[in-house]
């Protein structure tokens, strides 16, 4: 239990900021590519995230295209980030792709044996092939423009 002011306890360092939100609170983005789909994970991915994780999990099979996790800004992990990229690795008709994971990541993924069901890239791949190539605005169906 951290400190909450009541139980004399120290609260844990970086947790709070002083306006009482979380300061490393994990995240959780998914970006649907046109010919992938790229979750972004960030802060702290635990329990707290996991609904998080299972909705972007979903999104990610659902959508049948390859899967790259970008794990570059994720401050600590426990199982179920583990379990997380577990299942979209099982899952997956292609590799997993996880980019530039710190140190806490690799660790884990190691030590559970998950880095041989994926691809570590050190290097951010870039998002082109992340984001849709033809705005909203673009009609391409529509009469050509004299």
């Amino acid at each position: 239990m951290s400190g909450d002011g009541n139980t004399g306890a120290p609260p844990r360092a970086g947790v709070t900021t002083a306006g009482g939100e979380d300061a490393d609170a994990g995240s959780v983005h998914v970006i649907m590519g046109r010919t992938k789909t790229r979750i972004v994970l960030t802060g702290e991915i635990d329990a707290l995230v996991s609904p998080d994780l299972v909705e972007a999990a979903a999104e990610a099979e659902d959508a049948g295209r390859p899967v790259e996790v970008d794990a570059h800004h994720v401050t600590f992990m426990d199982s179920t980030g583990v379990a997380f990229l577990a299942r979209l690795a099982s899952r997956s008709t292609t590799r997993l792709v996880l980019i530039r994971p710190p140190d806490v990541v690799r660790f884990l993924i190691e030590v559970t044996s998950i880095n041989d069901l994926l691809d570590v890239v050190d290097s951010d791949p870039g998002v082109d092939d992340s984001v849709p190539e033809e705005s909203p605005d673009d009609d391409t169906d529509g009469p050509a423009a004299a």
